[in-house]
């Protein structure tokens, strides 16, 4: 299976990253902000849903344009501390503001929160797959204890 790379320019790009970074695991030490680069990234686990959620790889997802960011319920000193990915969400300035709020909603209540000139993003992955340790399970809960 080729690797995955996709941008995002609009909310429906956003959307598709998203569906792509469900359940993705990340050390706190491996998310960054840049900002004199302007710049929000990650190094995450992501399970590859599109290859039936047995399998994960390493995938870097950034985020340009970033004037601010913000966290909720994050340990930020704690660089081993995992956090799991459940969506990505977008709150448009609205009118012909092309800006807004990247809202990076973790599992447990957590978020990150991205103020954005315009929605400009890439997740890649970097290496070939492994099997997953386990699958979520978003039957039983909203959240997942599986990491």
């Amino acid at each position: 299976m080729s690797r995955l790379k996709l941008a995002a320019a609009d909310a429906e790009d956003l959307g598709i990253l998203s569906a792509r970074l469900q359940d993705a695991v990340a050390q706190l030490k491996n998310v960054t902000w840049l900002p004199k680069k302007r710049r929000f990234a990650a190094v995450v686990n992501r399970l590859q849903w599109e290859a039936g959620g047995k399998t994960r790889v390493r995938a870097g997802l950034h985020f340009d344009g970033v004037l601010k960011v913000q966290s909720q319920k994050v340990k930020l000193g704690a660089g081993e501390a995992i956090v799991s990915l459940l969506a990505l969400r977008f709150e448009p300035n609205g009118g012909e503001d092309p800006g807004g709020i990247i809202e990076i909603v973790l599992a447990g209540g957590g978020a990150f929160r991205l103020t954005v000139e315009c929605i400009d993003a890439e997740l890649a992955d970097m290496t070939g797959p492994w099997a997953a340790c386990g699958k979520p399970d978003h039957e039983g809960s909203s959240q997942s204890d599986d990491l």
